[in-house]
């Protein structure tokens, strides 16, 4: 199964990276709707649009806004913005405001249920991490294969959602901080690059790709990935419009 990132960034969109949105073209599934978002349509080639959001900030959720192009002269039968129902009055008072955005958006929004219902026999399920404002991670398995998404989050080797991440083949997991700015990183609800390592050594994962790095530091290695690998030696960056196979 493919999975491409089609935005790896945080905060705001730069010359390199645009922000957080993932996407398994095969089954028409879209992981947040960040700057990265405007990338779905050439790679749309199912009749429905799933996008699961993790949580209501920006550089979440601003790619929503794009969607009438993204399905413009597309045979899309439905597209469903999955969430919480917090972050869908956010959404819908605030992004979907008429002052902002005067069309009516051409999508559904529906609460996130226990086990949402995956094409090919997959299923996905959700669990809080802990972020100003509030947040979700995502699982998404099918016999077989087994994939993780955790962004915006402050991370240790004890969190608590280690649980629902363990044994995943693969794990996407924020890193926004080098660890030079830890204590930041515990103010703003972000990690940084030691504790990601341990929380993917202690969780057992196969393969760990880190996303949502800091815009700021723009260059090829953004938050010491070093630090990472003490703890987890296969870790690496996941780059814009990078494709793997799980």
């Amino acid at each position: 199964m493919k999975l491409i990132f089609l935005g790896t960034g945080a905060f705001h969109p730069t010359e390199r990276r645009h922000t957080a949105c993932l996407m398994l073209p095969e089954l028409g599934v879209v992981l947040d709707a960040g700057t990265g978002m405007f990338r779905v349509r050439d790679r749309l080639a199912t009749p429905t649009l799933d996008v699961f959001i993790t949580h209501a900030h920006l550089d979440h959720i601003f790619g929503l806004t794009g969607l009438l192009d993204i399905v413009f002269e597309k045979s899309i039968e439905r597209v469903t913005v999955h969430t919480t129902d917090k972050a869908i009055a956010a959404i819908q008072s605030h992004l979907f405001d008429k002052a902002l955005f005067p069309v009516d958006p051409i999508c559904e929004f529906t609460e996130l249920t226990e086990e949402e219902i995956l094409p090919e026999g997959g299923k996905l399920t959700h669990f809080p991490v802990v972020h100003p404002g509030g947040a979700v991670g995502f699982r998404l398995d099918w016999p077989g294969r087994s994939l993780c998404y955790v962004t915006d989050t402050t991370t240790t080797a004890k969190s608590k959602y280690v649980k629902q991440v363990r044994g995943a083949d693969v794990l996407i997991h924020e890193c926004n901080f080098a660890d030079e700015q830890a204590e930041f990183a515990e103010l703003t609800g972000h990690s940084h690059a030691k504790a990601v390592g341990q929380f993917a050594r202690a969780a057992g994962v196969g393969r760990l790709l880190l996303v949502h790095t800091n815009p700021l530091s723009t260059d090829d290695d953004p938050i010491g990935i070093a630090a990472v690998r003490k703890s987890f030696p296969g870790a690496e960056y996941a780059e814009d419009l990078m494709e793997i196979e799980f």
